[in-house]
């Protein structure tokens, strides 16, 4: 089956995308990488619509050093996430999520900006972003916008951007003193989607606890996060399973996903006994 699309337009820079989407009549689509897009228009999930191409914008692209932070293009590409050796070092998260997202061509092309839009609850950027508490740069007809990334998805494939919006960077708080930072989740192959999985970052301020695959958005914890805080491994398995509604389909039950949880957050916690031994 083929792409069907209303029109398409490359825009020359971040002001003439919004002129462009502002003339699609809410039928704009914005296209970076189109690793998502393409492969819903394929299959006639969207189509008719205007494709904005945005992949040429230098400006959206590449990693920026703000002291405390650090300011991620929307079109910089996962492997260059995975490679750039700011994030690697200041936010290994995000480096290590890359080794999880499909292969090696869909790493080539998909942006971070991309995936954060898209909002697949499957997706390890979306609950990295959660974890690492970053923000959320988006500019539209009335001037650019901040959104906290847990304010940021709202439902399956939905966000807080508007439709007159464009996402065009996540700042992302660089690692403190003896933070750290661990991904773990299963999936059935290499490359698949999780069934389910964690993000866990410890900061001196307390952990912060993410699950993905196991809700319509990233689900940011809380309880689970005081038990261990106070040093109660067990309660905080107890919480998150308490915390968690996660739908049962043809790759795995409800039960089982709380199930793993719990074994996710045990591996995590154990990994970063490792580190710190």
């Amino acid at each position: 089956m083929k792409a069907l699309a209303g029109g398409y337009a490359r825009a020359r820079d971040v002001p003439h995308a919004l002129d462009l989407l502002a003339a699609s009549d809410g039928g704009g689509r914005i296209l970076a990488g189109g690793q998502s897009l393409i492969a819903a228009m394929n299959m006639r999930l969207s189509e008719g619509d205007m494709l904005i191409d945005i992949s040429r914008i230098l400006s959206l692209s590449g990693v920026i050093d703000e002291g405390d932070s650090m300011r991620i293009g929307a079109l910089t590409r996962h492997a260059s996430v995975g490679a750039d050796p700011l994030i690697r070092r200041h936010a290994p998260l995000l480096a290590d999520a890359v080794d999880y997202i499909a292969h090696a061509a869909i790493r080539n092309r998909g942006t971070i900006g991309g995936a954060l839009a898209h909002a697949d609850p499957a997706a390890e950027f979306p609950a990295c972003a959660v974890a690492l508490g970053a923000t959320i740069h988006a500019e539209g007809p009335f001037g650019p916008r901040e959104i906290a990334a847990e304010d940021f998805f709202e439902d399956v494939f939905t966000t807080a951007l508007a439709e007159d919006e464009i996402l065009t960077a996540v700042s992302v708080p660089k690692a403190g003193q003896g933070e750290a930072q661990i991904l773990e989740e299963i999936a059935r192959r290499s490359g698949d989607y999780a069934l389910t999985g964690l993000c866990l970052v410890k900061r001196a301020s307390g952990h912060r606890i993410v699950m993905f695959s196991a809700g319509p958005t990233p689900l940011l914890a809380g309880a689970a996060m005081a038990a261990l805080d106070a040093g109660d491994l067990d309660g905080a398995v107890a919480a998150l399973a308490d915390a968690l509604d996660p739908p049962s389909d043809t790759q795995a039950s409800a039960a089982y996903r709380k199930h793993i949880a719990g074994v996710l957050l045990r591996r995590a916690v154990a990994r970063i006994g490792e580190q710190q031994a």
